[in-house]
C-alpha cells in the first residue's frame, strides 16, 4: 500500500471510529441517565419536534444519532492530526498500521478519561454545577450530573489521547519498532 492510499483510509475511517465510540459512549450514558438525553442532547441537536418529543421513535436511535453527531468531527480532526503525523512513517502499510494504533489509543485513552469523569461527577451536587444548563424539570440531577461530567471528561480525554498518540507515532517512527 502506498503512502497516498494509506492516506484516504485512515482519514476515511476517522469519522466512522469516531461515530461508532460515540454511539458506544451515548448508549452507556443514556443508560445511566435517559434525562441528559432527552431533556438537554436531543434538544440540543435539533431531535425534538415543537413539543420537545423525540423525532424518532425509538430513544436508543436518536441517542446513536446525538453519538453521531456529537463525535465524528472529532474523529476526523484526530485522524487528520494523526494521518499527517503517519505520513513520517517509511511505507504506507506501517503508515497504516501505526495510525490506526494510535487512532484506537485515542479512543481507549478518552473512554478511561470519560469513565475518570463519571467517577468525578459522583462526587458532585447540585451546587458545583450552578453554571451548567440543568433543565428546570429534573427529576434525577445526581446522574445527570454523571453523565455530564463524563461527557466533558471525553473530551478532554479525546485532546489528551491525541497527544499521547502523536507521541506514539513519533517514537515508533524514531525507534523503528512497533510497541503497540
Amino acid at each position: 500500500m502506498n503512502k497516498f492510499t494509506a492516506f484516504l483510509l485512515l482519514i476515511g475511517l476517522s469519522p466512522i471510529l469516531g461515530s461508532i465510540y460515540g454511539i458506544v459512549h451515548d448508549q452507556l450514558t443514556y443508560t445511566i441517565s435517559p434525562e441528559y438525553y432527552t431533556k438537554f442532547k436531543f434538544h440540543q441537536f435539533g431531535l425534538t419536534d415543537m413539543e420537545g418529543e423525540a423525532l424518532l421513535p425509538n430513544p436508543r436511535t436518536v441517542v446513536a444519532v446525538v453519538g453521531i453527531m456529537a463525535t465524528w468531527w472529532m474523529g476526523l480532526l484526530i485522524g487528520i492530526v494523526l494521518t499527517l503525523v503517519g505520513l513520517k512513517q517509511i511505507n504506507g502499510a506501517i503508515m497504516f498500521q501505526t495510525t490506526l494504533k494510535a487512532m484506537v489509543l485515542t479512543i481507549i485513552i478518552a473512554l478511561l478519561t470519560g469513565l475518570i469523569g463519571l467517577c468525578y461527577g459522583s462526587t458532585l451536587s447540585k451546587a458545583d454545577v450552578a453554571n451548567w444548563h440543568l433543565p428546570s424539570n429534573l427529576v434525577d440531577y445526581q446522574n445527570f450530573i454523571k453523565v455530564g461530567s463524563m461527557h466533558n471528561f471525553s473530551y478532554i480525554g479525546g485532546a489528551i489521547g491525541l497527544i499521547i498518540s502523536i507521541f506514539y507515532s513519533l517514537g515508533t517512527f524514531q525507534a523503528g519498532k512497533n510497541y503497540f
